[in-house]
């Protein structure tokens, strides 16, 4: 492996890529647990907290859109905390992101409910998650770009994987709190239960800050730094060289799609419209996440061998293909075949795309740029996708073929993601120094792989 090249006038500073992979996954789980249980009260709770005025399937479709709100929110946060984390480091972005995710979450625990105050709940409500949008658009981009820079040549894929091991970490976590939270009897849930595991974000703030405080800035960033190279205005330099790889990264985020109709839809549909017991569901959401942490490394690993392109698109195309056996067996009720085909979808064959973006996203762009363009190029693809549960309750029919409208959707998005991927640049074996140039040249994959 050759060494990063010293700057003129400096040293490079050590990498440290376990330090940067165990922070990043660290902070990427609590994080994302305060962004999911969002996500499950959504599903569960808010219908009848915030919104009971409503029958309960415009109830549900009400609250399903307060989650989708954080993606509207989520561009903005990206041009900002994107343009600071390329301008300042990645570093100081991340210790942000993280507090504003924990304050916003620990506030979303103290809205009284519709019936204590009125309309002001709901909007209260939408007020936090906008700041939880804020906060997420600059996590997964910054925890990223921190680890792809301090990553060994020929293992940036299974470095950056770690990220991604994190959120679904998080969301298990956010399951398995509201596990025995679901279990209360329906007036306990309903008026003190479901603010437990929002609280509990102030011990999520305090022990993501420890893991974070003390991990370096990237080598890379500190090279561009000494070479007084660190772009002004990045977003200007972004869309002037890179607009192709941000409308890349745009389309392929529409793979997020699968993750929010089976993390958050089902969760709603099962419960309120085809009576399956919460427990179950997320019972359901945990094993396929457990088994996602153990694939999303592997997926990686065979992407620093094979590239990332097949690796994704066989994960966006393989996904488009198996939502429909898993949306059939949901609207049958069929617990067994919700966990087979719920993981075979969401914890084997959506990871291979899920584990490989932080990498093929981050090596489309060269360092001056890399946090706003991951930034912006997923979270606005990530707010199309946002909006998938709402967008499915609303077009959700009844009978026995109502899902299919549903996978029709989440199939559409995959396959747009998998195709658009096969047009990308293969960078795997692109050095970094090089990444992000249209003259970069492959390494020797023997060599990288020493």
């Amino acid at each position: 492996m050759n060494p990063t090249p010293a700057p003129p006038g400096g040293t490079v500073p050590e990498r440290t890529p376990r330090k940067a992979a165990l922070a990043s996954f660290v902070g990427s789980m609590l994080e994302y647990y305060d962004f999911f249980i969002y996500g499950a009260a959504a599903g569960l709770v808010f219908p009848q907290v915030f919104f009971p005025e409503n029958d309960p399937a415009t109830g549900t479709l009400l609250s399903l859109a307060t989650f989708g709100v954080a993606y509207v929110a989520r561009p903005l946060g990206a041009v900002v905390i994107g343009h600071f984390g390329d301008v300042l480091g990645r570093k100081k972005m991340l210790v942000l992101t993280l507090l504003l995710m924990g304050v916003s979450t620990f506030a979303i625990g103290l809205i009284p409910s519709y019936a204590v105050i009125g309309v002001a709940a709901p909007i209260l409500l939408v007020l936090m998650r906008v700041l939880q949008g804020l906060s997420a658009a600059g996590e997964q981009s910054g925890a990223n770009s921190m680890t792809l820079e301090h990553a060994p040549e020929g293992r940036r894929g299974f470095f950056t994987s770690f990220t991604l091991q994190g959120t679904q970490a998080g969301l298990i976590l956010a399951n398995l709190v509201f596990l025995p939270i679901a279990l209360l009897p329906e007036d306990q849930l309903l008026s003190w239960g479901w603010r437990i595991p929002f609280f509990l974000s102030a011990v999520v703030v305090a022990v993501g800050y420890w893991v974070r405080r003390s991990l370096p800035e990237t080598p890379e960033f500190e090279r561009v730094e000494q070479e007084h190279t660190v772009a002004k205005l990045p977003v200007a330099v972004l869309f002037r060289d890179h607009w192709a790889a941000v409308l890349r990264v745009v389309l392929c985020a529409l793979v997020s799609v699968v993750s929010t109709i089976v993390g958050t839809w089902s969760l709603a549909h099962g419960t309120n419209v085809v009576g399956m017991e919460r427990s179950t569901l997320l019972w359901m959401v945990i094993a396929a996440n457990v088994v996602a942490i153990g694939t999303l490394p592997l997926w990686a690993i065979l992407s620093d061998r094979i590239g990332r392109r097949p690796v994704f698109a066989f994960g966006a195309l393989g996904s488009a293909v198996a939502v429909f056996p898993f949306l059939w067996a949901l609207q049958q009720g069929n617990v067994g075949l919700v966990f087979l085909f719920g993981i075979l979808l969401s914890g084997v064959t959506y990871s291979a795309a899920n584990g490989i973006w932080p990498s093929l996203y981050g090596e489309m762009f060269d360092t001056r740029v890399r946090y706003s363009g991951m930034a912006i190029g997923t979270q606005i693809g990530f707010a199309l996708g946002g909006f998938s549960p709402a967008i499915a309750a609303g077009i959700v029919g009844e009978g026995p073929n109502g899902w299919l409208p549903v996978a029709y959707l989440t199939a559409g998005a995959a396959v747009i993601a998998g195709l658009c991927a096969l047009t990308a640049r293969e960078t795997a074996h692109i050095p970094l120094e090089q990444l992000g140039r249209p003259d970069a040249t492959p390494r020797d994959r023997h060599l990288t792989h020493a």
